[in-house]
């Protein structure tokens, strides 16, 4: 029997991998799996061999604070990784984390076929990482078909799978009429799914739900969350009592109430492309530590946080960060956008088109297991 051991390091790669993992699972049943895991990959049946929690960190400052935990999880997925013995080691972005995995297990067991999922993000920092990685990843799968460029150069072996958050999907069922309050808009709000993330971005938010209620009576808030950050995030909305607020965790749940939504707003990351692919206007929020972002400015290329608008070079979605991230901020811009539906217009036809751009031909989980299943039988 065939093995694959599945590395991801936080919920986005755990969601990313389930997809191509479902799709391998449906037409390969003779495959053993084994995961650094979370909740998507474990409704698969696939064991975790530790909590995702425990290694899910943001910034550069709480990596430093917890270098000590994350080198010991390095060494532990290392262990577990070769005595495993697997085909293939499938990591799946966390590039900090799988990458430093995937190169020690290479220098241990040079028969196991290094594949990574999503590659880092060279476009915007530290390019020469790339002559790196090719002494220990075998192939890489891009989301982007502008990424080939980078990969090309120093002749790593590449395919260009799409993103599978752009993928159209024309099956999306009505399963939620009944608890959407009827004489509400819903405005869906993404807080992010680390801990670090939401212990900044949440209170922001609820303040511009506060904002939002004393000028406006008739929207709605979903609070889009992971499995694992849902009763974090219910917790501290309770201490808001604040009515109109709900947090779903469910995918098709999810999907359903921002296809539903007339707003939302998210902070930056990959969840933006979904929310574009749901024709859903939008504007996009973050915020870090001082340090962090002092450190984040000297190392970056790009003038702009969301991939929409680093690909166009210019701000489609406007994008709200550090001190403008901020509850008064978001309201205004919010309410000016809501108030302008020619702006709305504009940019969710400048999304599409982006979109349209960088779609694969057929689904990110079809081009991305088919490689897998090349170097299975090869």
């Amino acid at each position: 029997m065939k093995k694959i051991f599945i590395l991801t390091g936080e919920p986005s790669g755990d969601k990313l991998a389930s997809t191509v993992i479902s799709k391998l699972k449906s037409n390969n049943t003779e495959i053993e799996y084994l995961s650094v895991g979370g909740s998507n990959l474990q409704k698969l049946g696939i064991k975790s061999i530790f909590d995702l929690k425990e290694i899910t960190y943001l910034g550069f400052t709480s990596v430093i604070l917890n270098i000590f935990k994350i080198r010991k999880k390095i060494d532990q997925a290392v262990d577990e990784i070769v005595k495993f013995k697997p085909d293939i080691l499938f990591s799946v972005d966390s590039p900090d984390f799988t990458l430093r995995v995937a190169e020690k297990v290479k220098k241990i067991n040079n028969d196991i076929k290094t594949i990574h999922y999503v590659a880092p993000q060279v476009w915007v920092w530290r390019k020469n990482r790339v002559k790196k990685i090719k002494r220990f990843i075998d192939h890489i799968l891009l989301l982007f078909d502008f990424e080939r460029r980078y990969f090309d150069e120093v002749n790593i072996k590449n395919t260009f799978v799409g993103h599978p958050l752009i993928e159209k999907n024309n099956n999306t069922k009505t399963i939620i009429n009944n608890l959407i309050p009827k004489d509400k808009k819903i405005i869906s709000l993404f807080a992010g799914s680390r801990k670090s993330e939401t212990s900044i971005l949440l209170p922001i938010l609820i303040k511009f739900i506060q904002l939002m209620n004393k000028y406006q009576n008739n929207f709605f808030f979903y609070f889009h969350a992971t499995e694992e950050n849902k009763n974090t995030i219910l917790d501290i909305i309770k201490q808001s009592n604040i009515k109109n607020i709900d947090v779903i965790s469910e995918e098709n749940i999810k999907a359903d109430v921002l296809s539903k939504s007339i707003f939302a707003v998210s902070k930056s990351g990959t969840v933006s492309l979904q929310i574009c692919n749901a024709n859903i206007p939008s504007i996009i929020i973050y915020k870090l530590s001082f340090i962090n972002f002092i450190i984040f400015k000297m190392l970056v290329n790009v003038k702009f946080a969301n991939i929409i608008n680093i690909i166009n070079n210019r701000e489609i979605i406007p994008e709200l960060l550090q001190n403008e991230c901020n509850a008064q901020e978001i309201y205004k811009t919010v309410i000016y956008l809501l108030k302008n539906p020619d702006l709305i217009k504009k940019q969710l036809a400048e999304c599409n088109k982006t979109l349209d751009g960088i779609r694969s031909k057929t689904s990110s989980s079809d081009e991305s297991s088919t490689v897998l299943v090349n170097y299975l039988v090869s």
